[in-house]
């Protein structure tokens, strides 16, 4: 599998890229098998203070696959997404929605805002945008 490639998600950034030892050192213990799961990566990034773009580009750096998305959207086994689209969506959650989008795309921060706000899941609104037919965009850890 190319992700397996030496250098594969080290790719994405400049050769010259800078981050915190404490982050390298933090993910080292944390990750599994040579993966990171969402929950983990945004729990180190609270704890050090960070934000999650840098926990992301450290794993990126040290090549820990990101798994198990809170949005579903990535990371599992073995259909790699396991979101499936909500059976309705309310209203009311349909219009914080599409006052969230940009270019008809929902930013996951943006997404995870709603949920806070409306007292749901992520993965619920996940699963509303899949209903709706609208992607999820801007991976806070950098993954999309």
């Amino acid at each position: 599998m190319s992700e397996d490639k030496d250098g594969y998600f080290a790719r994405k950034h400049p050769s010259d890229s800078e981050t915190d030892p404490r982050v390298i050192e933090a993910l080292k213990q944390q990750a599994s098998d040579g993966a990171l799961p969402c929950a983990v990566a945004f729990k180190v990034a609270s704890e050090l203070d960070v934000t999650p773009g840098l926990v992301g580009k450290t794993a990126d750096l040290l090549e820990l696959r990101l798994s198990k998305c809170q949005m579903g959207l990535f990371g599992y086994e073995p259909d790699k997404r396991i979101v499936k689209p909500a059976e309705m969506v309310s209203e009311a959650l349909g219009t914080c929605i599409q006052k969230g989008l940009a270019d008809n795309r929902l930013s996951c921060e943006k997404a995870w805002g709603i949920a806070k706000e409306s007292g749901l899941t992520k993965m619920a609104v996940s699963s509303a945008c899949e209903r709706l037919g609208i992607r999820i965009n801007a991976c806070q850890l950098g993954a999309f």
